[in-house]
């Protein structure tokens, strides 16, 4: 008997190393994510692409506003690293290069939209909150 509760025993202690080993992995990737995509310029990408569809390089950059063509480039090139965006070229002279959100670079757009919903909701009390620590500070 005691030889069953012993691999009963190893069996449940290899499962739970599993299990913790995923949940670092899950927590690794969640650190990860929250790094690359909750900045400024992805955020703002990201909302470009969601309101206006497909856009050429220079339309997202007026659009977005006060971003450097370095910094739209790179912002774009990691999001279609992380499949939020799809890059399509086509063979035409000057090439052309449009870019649009693919459906994972929606459902994220659809997570965060909900810190724009709780911003509305909260505007005033973090208007008084700021303003609060401002006076204090003076």
């Amino acid at each position: 008997m005691s030889v069953v509760i012993s691999a009963f025993d190893e069996a449940a202690s290899r499962e739970a190393k599993e299990r913790r080993a995923e949940d670092v992995e899950l927590e690794v990737l969640v650190r990860e994510i929250i790094g690359r995509v909750a900045d400024k310029w992805t955020m703002l990408t990201l909302e470009a692409l969601e309101e206006h569809g497909r856009m050429r390089f220079t339309r997202l950059g007026e659009i977005i506003g006060d971003i450097s063509q370095k910094m739209l480039t790179k912002t774009l090139r990691q999001m279609e690293a992380d499949g939020l965006v799809s890059r399509t070229v086509f063979p035409v002279v000057p090439p052309r290069v449009e870019y649009e959100l693919t459906p994972l670079g929606r459902s994220l757009g659809a997570a965060f939209c909900g810190v724009w919903i709780w911003a509305e909701q909260h505007r005033e009390t973090i208007r008084q909150a700021r303003a609060d620590f401002s006076a204090r500070a003076d």
